[in-house]
């Protein structure tokens, strides 16, 4: 099962788009234009087709800035925190994720994928 292609043919429904304009790199919602509840559609159809515990917070990046804004207190550096926090995503992603918001929401579709491979080898493991 290829994971990219079961979430663009979801969001192709849900967001109403072509499939060409979905690529990993994607921005969920800076260019797809996916809104909450869009989102709260994706979560459910994803656990729905693949039977995967979904946690928006996590598969979504929710906490983001609260998680950014800890880390500072604290006095850590953001990506090593959110490392801990994110933990599907590679010290490489979140540098980028740290350097990208000021764009805006940083969420990429590769980052659902990410997250879905995370909790299906978390199943196999249990």
């Amino acid at each position: 099962m290829n994971l990219f292609d079961e979430i663009s043919a979801i969001l192709q429904d849900i967001l109403d788009i072509e499939g060409r304009d979905i690529t990993p790199e994607s921005y969920m919602i800076r260019e797809l234009g996916a809104e909450s509840i869009d989102l709260l559609e994706l979560s459910v159809a994803l656990n729905g087709r693949l039977h995967v515990e979904i946690n928006d917070d996590d598969i979504f990046l929710k906490t983001l800035r609260m998680d950014m804004k800890e880390a500072h207190q604290q006095g850590v550096e953001a990506a090593t925190f959110l490392a801990v926090r994110f933990p599907y995503l590679g010290q490489e992603r979140l540098r980028g994720i740290v350097a990208d918001i000021p764009g805006g929401p940083t969420l990429k579709v590769r980052d659902i994928v990410a997250y879905l491979n995370w909790q299906i080898e978390k199943n196999r493991g249990a």
